[in-house]
């Protein structure tokens, strides 16, 4: 079975979805990503799999269900931190992150039969996951992170292994997405949290 991997940032203001702010406040922005978050490893919990690892910068909070290993990020860029998160698994690991709250099971439920690789790519250039049947950390160091061809770049690695595209999401990065996403999945806590905020506010 396959080893699901979350990358993720303890939800604290100023830490997470900066930009969010504004219209949020950073404690919203901050109550939005813990929203966002848990809905991630609630589907990840309800997904089959071998084990079901956080990596993560912070200290885990009551929004991680059981279940879980935590492991903390290691120093260094993204590409780095996403190397190291593959280096701790052996065998079929899929990786994503917390900013596609609209995840479900049936998406995160891969089999590598047949395939060396799993590709989501994100609709702001990025990617939300990335599979690997055999986790090769050096296929991640050096891919430029936060750019609008990350996703190509990543891609690109790829070339010469067996790929399966997984569909296309969009991250939670700003206000609009944040809107868009929450009316894809109106029943998450994620569209929850996002509907009292925007109440309050009357944003």
């Amino acid at each position: 079975m396959t080893t699901l991997l979350v990358i993720a940032k303890e939800p604290r203001p100023g830490r997470v979805k900066t930009r969010l702010s504004p219209p949020f406040t950073p404690e919203e922005a901050a109550a939005l990503a813990e929203a966002a978050l848990a809905d991630t490893l609630d589907a990840v919990a309800r997904t089959p799999a071998r084990r079901r690892v956080l990596v993560l910068d912070g200290t885990p909070g009551p929004w991680l269900p059981p279940g879980f290993e935590v492991v903390p990020q290691c120093a260094g860029g993204l590409d780095e931190r996403l190397a190291d998160a593959f280096g701790h698994c052996t065998g079929p690991a899929l990786l994503i992150g917390m900013d596609t709250p609209q995840v479900t099971p049936e998406l995160l439920t891969v089999d590598f039969a047949g395939c060396d690789a799993y590709f989501g790519a994100a609709e702001d250039g990025g990617f939300w996951a990335l599979g690997l049947a055999e986790p090769e950390p050096s296929l991640l160091r050096g891919v430029p992170m936060s750019t609008p061809h990350t996703g190509a770049a990543q891609r690109a690695r790829l070339t010469g292994l067996r790929v399966r595209d997984l569909p296309v999401l969009r991250d939670v990065d700003t206000a609009s997405d944040a809107r868009a996403v929450a009316e894809a999945v109106p029943g998450g806590r994620f569209a929850a949290r996002l509907t009292a905020l925007t109440a309050a506010g009357h944003r």
